[in-house]
Order: C-alpha cells, then structure tokens, then sequence
C-alpha cells in the first residue's frame, strides 16, 4: 500500500489532478451504467455519428494521451469494477471538459465457447483513448460521436 501512495506523489501535479478527476468520473461512470442503456445512451454523443480523425493540435494530443494514462491508472484502484464501458465513459467525459470530441464504439464478438462477449473503446482523432488493447477482435455494433461544438471546441480548457 505504501508504495501505491509513493508512487502517486511521484506523478507531476498535473497528473495527480487528472488521475483524482479520472478516479471521481469512473465512479460517476459506474453508477450510469447502472441505469437502463435508453436512458444513458443520450449523454453518450450523436447514435451513429464518428468524430473526424483529423484535427488535433499537438496540445490536445498531449491532453488526450495525459487522460488516457490518468484513467488506466485510477481504473487500477477503483473500489468497484471499471469495465471499458465505465472507463470509456469517464474519459469520453473527462475530453468532453476541455472540449475534445470523441468516439464511443461499441463491439460484440464470441468466445471460443460461443458466448457473446462485449467491449466498448473510445476513440479521439485518429488516438485510442481506452479499450485499445482487444478492439480488433469485436465487430462494431454502436457508435456514439461526442460533438464539442461550443465556441472555442477543440481548445484545451484547464479552469474546469
């Protein structure tokens, strides 16, 4: 447990912010997957919709790679279970504060016993935020797109 905490005052600031705000979203995320899918699925983006592959600066690059990592790191020592769905999410959210779309994508695939396995990923430009790991062994069932279409979308927001 010790060197849990060591390691965490190890991280620059920054990220101990990003990974204390990823920790809170993960747990906002858990609870909304707790909730019927018809009544979350509108918070998620556009039905659909794929956000451009294009576009990022070398800022929002940097930002989305910076949530990636907080929300790898907090999902490791959440108290409840941070399926790639919830963690997806908390991302998808974490991007939508600074004003950074993304892609939720949904995939079903078969295990070698035949069952129905499922895995959600999210996608800004042309990065895999989470999920990245085993997204080429599903077939896309769902697509969500997160616009940030208020004036200033795509600029990195910090006072949030």
């Amino acid at each position: 447990m010790f060197r849990k905490i060591k390691a965490f005052f190890k991280l620059s600031g920054s990220m101990r912010r990003l990974v204390w705000e990823a920790y809170v979203l993960l747990a906002w995320a858990r609870i909304q997957k707790a909730k019927p899918f018809a009544k979350i699925a509108p918070g998620l983006g556009a039905p659909m919709f794929e956000t451009p592959l294009t576009g990022l600066n070398r800022d929002q690059i940097a930002m989305i790679r910076s949530i990636s990592k907080a929300v790898m790191i907090a999902a490791k020592y959440t108290l409840w279970e941070s399926s790639c769905l919830v963690m997806a999410v908390a991302a998808m959210k974490m991007l939508e504060r600074r004003h950074i779309e993304s892609t939720l994508y949904m995939g079903t695939a078969k295990n070698e016993q035949g069952q129905l396995m499922a895995h959600a990923w999210l996608r800004s430009g042309k990065l895999i935020v989470t999920g990245a790991d085993t997204m080429d062994q599903y077939t896309v069932v769902g697509v969500f797109g997160k616009r940030c279409p208020e004036k200033g979308a795509g600029e990195i927001v910090y006072n949030t």
